[in-house]
């Protein structure tokens, strides 16, 4: 009898002891399998972010991310509802019959003028300047500019030259060589700096 007693007794202890190492080796199981968990995921995050910084560079050497930088570094110009208009209507004055960038150069070297110390610093004072008594632009001086009727790319055009799309290069003149006279043509090529020709109009500094 005492014999079947120590054998259950062994036994009993036999199963406990190997409950107790099942349980030892599930938990190292969860925690291996807990910590390879882990490393997956803090390696997956470590390879989304090197996505990211490769992504940022192929954008930072794109096309698109110069012309993104450009257009946050330009400067817009406020002006006041009456210089607005006045620009509108030199600007189809001078260049209705010109594209939407021929438009806009127009736009871009009066507001050249206005931010030079070497003219009046308002819309209205460039447009209707005199030097010796003579209009600076001649649809001023034949009354063009008051019979004109703004179209709706001019007006787009001006709107996108104040938002700061210039591709004047700092020009503060124009000039229609066929429309001016050869007294005139003779001072532009004498005394200021030739930049580039747009349309019908060559642009002086």
């Amino acid at each position: 009898m005492y014999k079947k007693y120590i054998l259950s007794l062994v036994l009993c202890n036999l199963i406990v002891l190997a409950s107790f190492c099942c349980l030892k080796v599930a938990e190292r199981s969860q925690y291996a399998a807990t910590a390879a968990f882990r490393m997956r995921l803090e390696e997956g995050m470590q390879e989304e972010e090197a996505y990211s910084r490769i992504a940022s560079l192929d954008r930072a050497d794109s096309g698109q991310r110069i012309i993104d930088y450009q257009v946050l570094e330009r400067q817009e110009k406020e002006v006041s509802e009456s210089d607005f208009q006045i620009l509108c209507k030199i600007v189809e004055a001078e260049a209705g019959g010109e594209d939407m960038n021929g438009r806009i150069l127009v736009a871009n070297v009066i507001l050249n003028r206005v931010n030079s110390k070497a003219f009046p610093n308002s819309v209205e004072g460039v447009v209707f300047q005199k030097s010796n008594g003579i209009f600076q632009f001649s649809p001023i001086r034949d009354g063009r500019y008051h019979r004109v009727k703004v179209s709706e790319e001019t007006m787009e055009a001006v709107e996108r030259a104040l938002l700061g799309e210039d591709y004047s290069q700092g020009a503060l003149y124009f000039v229609s060589r066929k429309a001016a006279a050869p007294e005139k043509m003779q001072w532009f090529d004498r005394h200021l700096t030739p930049l580039f020709q747009y349309g019908g109009h060559e642009f002086f500094s």
